[in-house]
């Protein structure tokens, strides 16, 4: 699976893939119908994203500049926008994921 141009690799074999470019963070999770539990998506630069089409909830850690959480949000499900002003970037993973990635140290 390649959702973005790189990942970087967590405690507990927890990969998050790193989106950068306008392609990339468009097309996101789009077109999936799962995702597996180890991984997450990572979209740089991003305050706020939408679930619409999405086949499955997720939850969003929403990190500042300097990679700190300043939100989750748990369980959004498809066909809903979230924005968080503050964040620089977000971390999107299964629903129910949030904190064993907070806990591999994200």
């Amino acid at each position: 699976m390649t959702l973005g141009s790189s990942s970087r690799l967590l405690p507990g074999g927890l990969v998050v893939f790193v989106a950068r470019s306008r392609r990339e963070r468009r097309h996101g999770l789009a077109g999936l119908d799962a995702l597996a539990s180890e991984v997450g998506l990572q979209l740089v630069p991003c305050r706020s994203v939408h679930t619409i089409g999405m086949r499955f909830p997720l939850d969003l850690i929403w990190l500042d500049g300097a990679g700190r959480v300043v939100r989750v949000d748990h369980d959004v499900p498809p066909w809903r926008v979230r924005t968080c002003p503050r964040a620089r970037s977000v971390v999107e993973v299964g629903a129910g994921r949030a904190d064993a990635f907070r806990a591999a140290g994200l």
